[in-house]
C-alpha cells in the first residue's frame, strides 16, 4: 500500500484537521487571527496569514522527523472531534473551503513523507494485534468466536431499525436522532488495532465518541494463516465494499447524516453479515480514516459515509482470531504524548 495524494489527505474532513492540528508558527502574531477566524468557522480573509502559519511551522522537525508517538498524538484531536449525529464544528466548516484546503498542501505534504507515519499507510498488522476492553465491557478474555451468530443478530437489528424508522418525517431537518454509525455494532464482533513500542494498543488512543475513559485492558491476539482481509485505505475501497454489499439504511440515517454532510438522499452501508461469505475481516488504514471518514461519497444511487470507525480497527467477521498472550493493563496519565502507561497491575 501507499500513501494517498495529499490532496486526497486534504479532502477529508479529518485530515485536514490532522493537517490544522500540526501546525506551530511559534509566536507569530497572525496565529491568534488565524485561530480565533477558525473558531468562528470563518477563514475568509484570512488565507494569506494562514499562509504565513504554514510558512513558519518548522515541517521539517514537527512533521517529517517527528516520531511515531508524536505524530500519533496530533491523530487525537481530529479523532474525538468526529461528529456524525450534527452538523460541522467551527473548525471543520472553516477547514473545508478550496482556498484553506489549498494553503494547507504543504503540511499534507510533510505528513506523507514523515517515516514514523508511514505504517499510517500500511495494511493490518497480523503480528500485533490487540484486542482492547474498557473497564466493565466484558471482563474476561476476548470472545472471539460466534462471530457469524453475531453478525446475524446484527443484520437483524439494522433491518429492524430500519424499518422503525419508516415513519419518521421525510424532512431531514427534522429533530430526530437515531443510529449514526456504519460499522457492526452494537455487538460483540471482535474489533482490534495494532500495538506500537510505547502504546498497548492504538485504539487506546484513537477513539471516535469516546467516553473519557481512563484505563483499559488489551489482550494480543493473531488471525490464522491466509486470513482474508478487506483494506480499506481509500475512498474508493470503501464505496466499493458498500456498492458490493449494500444495505439500504436511508430512513434511520437520514436525519443524523444530513446534518453532517446536507445529503437528503439515500444511504448505504456494507451488509457485513454479506462481506463475511468473501472475507474474515475488514481493516481501515489510519490513511483511509484520514481521506474517507465523514465524506458523503456517491454509491449506486444514494451516499455513503464512513462513520465511527477507528483507524487502524479491523473488524473481524468470522472465527479466525486466536489469543496469543497474557493480557496487559494500561492507565491514562497526564504525562508523555499519549498519556497512556504500562499499569502494574497488569494480568
Amino acid at each position: 500500500m501507499k500513501w494517498p495524494r495529499a490532496e486526497d489527505l486534504l479532502a477529508g474532513p479529518r485530515g485536514r484537521r490532522l493537517c490544522w492540528s500540526l501546525l506551530d508558527p511559534g509566536d507569530y502574531p497572525g496565529w491568534d487571527l488565524v485561530w480565533d477566524g477558525a473558531n468562528r468557522g470563518n477563514l475568509t480573509g484570512l488565507t494569506d496569514e494562514l499562509a504565513a502559519c504554514v510558512a513558519r511551522t518548522d515541517l521539517d522537525s514537527t512533521v517529517v522527523h517527528a516520531d511515531q508517538l508524536t505524530l500519533l498524538a496530533a491523530l487525537v484531536e481530529p479523532v474525538q472531534t468526529a461528529m456524525y449525529w450534527q452538523e460541522p464544528d467551527d473548525d471543520d466548516y472553516a477547514l473545508s473551503a478550496r482556498e484553506v484546503r489549498d494553503t494547507l498542501l504543504p503540511v499534507a505534504q510533510a505528513v506523507t513523507m514523515a517515516p514514523e507515519a508511514r505504517w499510517w499507510a500500511s495494511p493490518v498488522a497480523a503480528n500485533s494485534q490487540q484486542y482492547m476492553e474498557w473497564p466493565g465491557e466484558h471482563g474476561g478474555p476476548p470472545a472471539l468466536t460466534a462471530t457469524v451468530t453475531e453478525l446475524a443478530t446484527w443484520r437483524t437489528a439494522t433491518i429492524e431499525n430500519e424499518q422503525s424508522a419508516q415513519e419518521w418525517p421525510e424532512d431531514p431537518s427534522a429533530p430526530l436522532s437515531g443510529h449514526w454509525w456504519s460499522v457492526p455494532v452494537p455487538s460483540r464482533i471482535p474489533s482490534t488495532t495494532r500495538s506500537i513500542p510505547g502504546l498497548g494498543a492504538v485504539g487506546l488512543a484513537l477513539v471516535e465518541d469516546g467516553f473519557g475513559q481512563r484505563n483499559a485492558r488489551c489482550w494480543p491476539v493473531a488471525p490464522r494463516p491466509g486470513a482474508r482481509i478487506y483494506e480499506i485505505s481509500s475512498p474508493e475501497d470503501w464505496t466499493e465494499l458498500v456498492g458490493r454489499y449494500p444495505v439500504d439504511v436511508s430512513k434511520s440515517r437520514r436525519h443524523d447524516w444530513w446534518r453532517a454532510t446536507g445529503w437528503a438522499g439515500r444511504w448505504f452501508i456494507p451488509d457485513f453479515a454479506a462481506v463475511a461469505a468473501d472475507y474474515d475481516a475488514v481493516h481501515l488504514s489510519v490513511a483511509g480514516y484520514l481521506a474517507t471518514a465523514g465524506r458523503a461519497l456517491s454509491v449506486n444511487d444514494g451516499r455513503t459515509v464512513l462513520a465511527g470507525w477507528d483507524p487502524d480497527r479491523t473488524f473481524w467477521l468470522t472465527d479466525v482470531l486466536a489469543a496469543s498472550g497474557p493480557a496487559t493493563d494500561w492507565l491514562e496519565l497526564d504525562d508523555g504524548p499519549l498519556g497512556w502507561t504500562l499499569s502494574g497491575a497488569s494480568a
